[in-house]
């Protein structure tokens, strides 16, 4: 694991930054520079985040109570500050993964999801989160404007996977799951529900074939022997 300083002056300094880069850049500038001061400057990053290291962030991540971006006056959630401690500590793959999958602490799945999004490539986003789409615990949402709000962890990874900023943060655009299906990267996705799904609609469609053929029953006339539609009407009429 690579030595880092307890805060992250060092990796924010932007005269000839040299450390490890993701994507090209400097990892701590994943998140936007409004961002980014509003962390450095709040209590919480002060206070909680200090000389963490990546046995110690979990302590934290398992006292989460809710994930979210800014809200207020732009303050930023105790979620937040640890993803940008993560982008600080840069964990080896293997620990993120660890993150990922234990099934004690949800809060650290979500974070550790979102470090993921934001760290690795394209194809290896699609095959390390989707699994997550299973996963229903629910998790609470601290809104923009402060208040409350309930979710999943399916429905936050989903919108890792398809919007283009979450939490506050700008997500970098992933390729096409059908570009990469097309060149042999990712294979096909098969959904959970697909089987309910052929179900549903094979029900459906038996559903509509019995409402044809009552119609086309309803639509039988009698007739006589003379051609004529045998009917109270006609009866009316020879008479």
């Amino acid at each position: 694991m690579s030595t880092h300083h307890p805060d992250a002056t060092r990796m924010l300094d932007t005269r000839g930054y040299s450390g490890p880069t993701i994507h090209s850049t400097n990892p701590l500038h994943l998140l936007e520079k409004p961002v980014r001061d509003r962390i450095t400057e709040s209590y919480y990053w002060k206070e909680q985040c200090f000389a963490l290291n990546a046995a110690t962030i979990c302590d934290k991540a398992s006292q989460l109570t809710y994930i979210g971006g800014t809200y207020g006056q732009q303050k930023p959630t105790p979620f937040l500050c640890l993803l940008f401690k993560l982008l600080q500590l840069l964990p080896e793959r293997e620990i993120v993964l660890l993150y990922l999958r234990q099934k004690e602490f949800k809060y650290l799945t979500a974070l550790a999801a979102f470090y993921v999004r934001l760290t690795f490539e394209g194809k290896e986003v699609y095959r390390v989160l989707e699994p997550l789409l299973g996963d229903f615990r629910r998790l609470r949402r601290r809104t923009r404007e402060g208040g409350w709000r309930l979710s999943w962890v399916d429905a936050f990874v989903d919108d890792l996977l398809v919007k283009d900023r979450v939490c506050a943060t700008g997500l970098r655009k992933l390729p096409s799951r059908m570009v990469l299906e097309d060149l042999g990267q990712l294979e096909v996705r098969v959904s959970p529900l697909g089987e309910e799904i052929e179900e549903i609609d094979q029900e459906e469609e038996e559903q509509g074939d019995g409402r044809s053929r009552d119609s086309d029953e309803d639509e039988v006339e009698e007739v006589d022997g003379n051609g004529y539609v045998d009917d109270g009407e006609m009866s009316d009429r020879s008479d």
